[in-house]
């Protein structure tokens, strides 16, 4: 889009574009959503930035109306497989915070020198100004919905310290803490919960567009693993929770199949909606890891418009696409676990989480189990198929994590032995996020190109293909 484009998208208050960039009133010194309700300024007055923190960068605020941080991440980042795609997942998995930006870069195989340019040049924001961004949102988030102390809050969303915290969440948003938890907006929206070691952390996981949650759930509940995940009550009122490694502790995770919907803003099209979810985590600095694992388990930054445009001009989807505008291509919680379950089964993956899972401390229900880690399952299982592929796993021979390069990936796993190109082609879909895969044997058109994962997956959907 031209800035001319991206102008017209904000008069008429759409919100498909939320997320995919935001503008800047020079005159009020804000920036916002492209559907944020209120006056249109003039197109002299407005700058565009592809992301927040650019437009932090600039010293610009977060608009109080629209929240223009509350939205869901640009779908760019899951289609391209370059070195800022590969990048933004990483942040969006918290490396940055973890790691700095030099292991940032060591994941991405280039300088901290080479990524800060590429990330500066394309979006206006360097590695650390674009984590900086994602932890003020995780703040105002807890802030505005949840009971959690504000030193809690503080240190789940990232921060180093308190006096941190505190510094960014005025320079964000021109107000303190506190004055930002008292200004929350209530009306229509439900009232900040508690959120204790027994309630967990209650949060809104926000989609664009359409959503066909129960496709996704059907997908969880065929695969579900006892004792590390379950899938529970009526169709359509579903609850999905598992439980999850994450990178300071442990996590179990609760969502709801019924999507929430928000009524438009005033004159904008297309309002998109949420899930709603609950964390309990050991450590709460795994906050935002967690989120981003579950954003992409469940394709929550997927831009259905463009996929629902491209698909439904085939004579062969467009019946599919009208039944279900929306579908997702479902992710993965753990990419390592994925590839182990698409090699081993259902029923042998089952039997590896009874045998060499960790437990948890304080199991919830049925959940009692971590997936077992690559190095464990290396050392007690080391012979055929699976062994190859966990120890390649263990040592980093294979790569599967949010920054990791497709391409290269997929060459390591067909090298291992027992891996054939179907079982690859699903880690490729589901692991790796990639929306382009064509599983072998099948007649899959190149003018489903790049949406190819969303096609196969109306077709499942529809009956007319096996899951893998």
């Amino acid at each position: 889009m031209d800035e001319d484009s991206r102008y017209e998208a904000v008069r008429s208050r759409d919100a498909r574009f939320d997320g995919e960039f935001f503008f800047a009133v020079e005159t009020t010194g804000i920036y916002c959503r492209p559907s944020c309700p209120a006056v249109t300024p003039k197109r002299r007055n407005v700058r565009f930035y592809a992301t927040a923190a650019a437009a932090q960068g600039s010293g610009f605020r977060a608009c109080r109306r629209c929240r223009p941080d509350a939205v869901p991440g640009s779908a760019d980042w899951n289609v391209r497989a370059d070195v800022v795609g590969r990048a933004m997942r990483l942040i969006g998995d918290g490396v940055v915070d973890r790691e700095g930006v030099a292991g940032l870069a060591t994941r991405l195989g280039y300088s901290a020198r080479q990524v800060q340019r590429q990330l500066t040049t394309e979006l206006g924001a360097g590695p650390v100004a674009l984590a900086r961004a994602q932890r003020a949102h995780t703040a105002r988030v807890l802030l505005q919905t949840t009971e959690l102390a504000i030193t809690e809050i503080a240190f789940a969303s990232g921060f180093a310290s308190v006096r941190q915290f505190n510094d960014t969440v005025r320079a964000v948003y021109a107000a303190t803490p506190s004055t930002l938890r008292a200004a929350a907006p209530h009306g229509g929206r439900a009232p900040r919960r508690a959120a204790t070691p027994t309630a967990g952390i209650p949060l809104r996981l926000a989609h664009r567009g359409p959503y066909q949650a129960g496709a996704v759930f059907d997908l969880l509940d065929g695969e579900a693993v006892p004792g590390l995940e379950e899938v529970s009550g009526p169709r359509g009122g579903r609850i999905y929770r598992r439980t999850l490694r994450l990178p300071h502790g442990t996590g179990i995770v609760a969502v709801d199949e019924r999507p929430g919907a928000p009524g438009p803003p005033r004159g904008a099209a297309h309002p998109g909606g949420w899930l709603d979810a609950r964390l309990h985590l050991t450590d709460p600095r795994d906050l935002t890891t967690a989120v981003g694992r579950l954003r992409r388990l469940f394709d929550l930054d997927s831009d259905p418009y463009a996929v629902d445009e491209r698909l439904g001009a085939d004579v062969r989807l467009a019946p599919l696409v009208a039944a279900r505008p929306g579908l997702r291509s479902p992710g993965a919680a753990d990419p390592e676990e994925l590839a182990v379950r698409a090699l081993a089964g259902r029923a042998e993956s089952e039997r590896l989480v009874r045998r060499y899972g960790k437990a948890l401390d304080a199991p919830c229900g049925s959940l009692t189990h971590l997936f077992p880690e690559p190095a464990v399952l290396a050392e007690a299982e080391p012979d055929g198929p699976l062994g190859a592929l966990t120890t390649a796993l263990a040592d980093g021979v294979v790569r599967l994590d949010p920054g990791a390069d497709r391409d290269d990936a997929q060459r390591a796993l067909l090298a291992l032995p027992g891996l054939d190109a179907r079982t690859v082609a699903a880690v490729r879909t589901r692991a790796l996020g990639d929306p382009d895969v064509a599983p072998p044997g099948l007649d899959i058109p190149d003018s489903w190109r790049p949406w190819r994962s969303y096609a196969v997956q109306h077709l499942r959907t529809a009956g007319e293909l096996e899951f893998l």
